[in-house]
């Protein structure tokens, strides 16, 4: 996670200084540029990690994460270097010049000297944001904090939470806190250069940054040659068959890498270009989402037609089928759905209008609940979004009522929930397998 930050904050201050300067002494350049960097801050952070991985062609890992890391970055650099340089006073210019400075000697001793605090004050702001974006890095298979607070969310791991959670707290604070104390030195330095409290700050910031810089470049040392990445989907099931192929691989004497929390594209691509190994695949996913199929031929032959698919259209391999299905079902409390007569998709219809819905983060995107919402012309008065361990916890506590829970999750029993039958087969089977890539 540090190397991860000062890696995308470095670049973040290489680019979008220069790119101030510019702005500032063009005014054709300012607008377009704050417009533009602007706009990229109005994006949701996860869409701006989805976009970069297409655009590099499904590569996961340290570049994507760094790329949309540096874009975000790059807004208050670049506002606080337009402005620190704009507010430069006048006469101050205007005297520069009569002594005869060039327009180059002005900036590089006079403005951009007197801009610094403004500029430092950007990249501080610059520096907080960024580390808290990075645990999202998790996200498209970077190694961060987030990797604790993602599984410990699926887990139900308030532990794992709380370590990722206040371990980015703690490095934002330390970070802010070095980025200050340049500041202060640079503010300071003509005035009480000499004296003794002067010297010991400085000290403490070049020990900090000493300190830091050990520490990131400690992580990109070389690690042993990694023989297989196993890759993951963002909940409970994924992690646990990851851990099972892992160990089965260490146990074999392979070196191994996990990268999980990743979505159903993400993990897809990755694979399809050999950035990923293997993974646990549902056959319905690549059915509905991949082959953009919505018939239901039966579990045996969708299996037979998904195998195929994968390996024509991107050279993977159904390494293994797992003997289960993981399906999408409709589930209600059970005490609400026998109180309310319900026990299909077909009894929801009278009342589907009047219930709330709640979905995982990609349910109501997905083609499963087009074909569900046609089939059945069922939909419903609020469909909410949610991160699958909150979405359980919301329709136990009667905050929703309805979700898209999936059959073989625990909390389905912990939490006595009733999973409404399909009658139509609308939603496709399941079946889980071992995708595994080309190479």
């Amino acid at each position: 996670h540090p190397t991860l930050t000062l890696i995308a904050l470095i670049l973040g201050i290489l680019i979008s200084i220069p790119l101030g300067i510019w702005a500032a002494q063009s005014s054709l350049v300012k607008r377009p540029l704050l417009t533009t960097v602007s706009i990229i801050q109005t994006f949701p952070s996860v869409a701006i990690l989805a976009l970069v991985v297409a655009m590099l062609g499904g590569r996961i890992g340290l570049l994507p994460a760094i790329i949309a890391l540096v874009l975000y970055s790059m807004l208050p650099i670049v506002r606080n270097t337009v402005t620190g340089l704009e507010t430069v006073a006048d006469d101050v210019v205007e005297a520069a010049r009569g002594i005869g400075m060039s327009s180059r000697q002005i900036l590089t001793h006079i403005r951009i000297p007197l801009a610094l605090p403004v500029i430092i004050a950007g990249i501080r702001t610059a520096a907080v944001w960024t580390v808290g974006l990075a645990t999202l890095s998790t996200l498209v298979g970077a190694t961060s904090f987030g990797n604790y607070i993602f599984t410990g969310l699926q887990t139900r791991n308030l532990v794992a939470v709380t370590v990722g959670s206040v371990a980015a707290a703690l490095m934002a604070v330390v970070l802010d806190n070095i980025i200050g104390g340049i500041q202060w030195l640079v503010e300071n330095r003509t005035e009480i250069a000499d004296t003794a409290r002067y010297k010991r700050n400085r000290t403490a910031v070049v020990s900090a940054l000493a300190v830091t810089g050990i520490f990131s470049a400690y992580s990109l040392l070389p690690e042993p040659e990694v023989d297989y990445v196993v890759g993951g989907k963002g909940y409970t099931e994924q992690y646990i068959i990851a851990g099972v192929v892992e160990a089965a691989l260490q146990d074999a004497g392979f070196n191994t890498e996990q990268r999980l929390g990743m979505g159903t594209e993400v993990v897809f691509q990755a694979t399809a270009n050999n950035t990923v190994d293997v993974y646990l695949e549902y056959s319905g996913t690549v059915w509905a989402n991949r082959m953009s199929r919505e018939d239901n031929p039966g579990r045996e032959a969708v299996m037979l037609s998904v195998s195929q698919f994968i390996s024509d259209e991107y050279g993977m391999q159904n390494l293994a089928r797992l003997g289960f299905q993981n399906l999408y079902a409709l589930a209600m409390r059970r005490d609400r759905a026998e109180a309310m007569g319900i026990s299909s998709i077909n009894d929801l219809l009278p009342v589907a209008e009047d219930l709330i819905a709640a979905g995982d983060l990609e349910f109501f995107g997905r083609p499963e609940w087009v074909r569900l919402r046609e089939a059945y012309g069922i939909d419903f008065d609020e469909k909410l979004t949610f991160d699958t361990s909150l979405m359980y916890t919301a329709v136990a506590e009667g905050q929703v009522d309805v979700i898209s829970a999936y059959t073989t999750d625990g909390r389905v029993a912990e939490f006595d929930l009733l999973l409404l039958e399909d009658p139509l087969n609308a939603l496709p089977p399941y079946d889980g397998f071992l995708a595994v890539s080309a190479e």
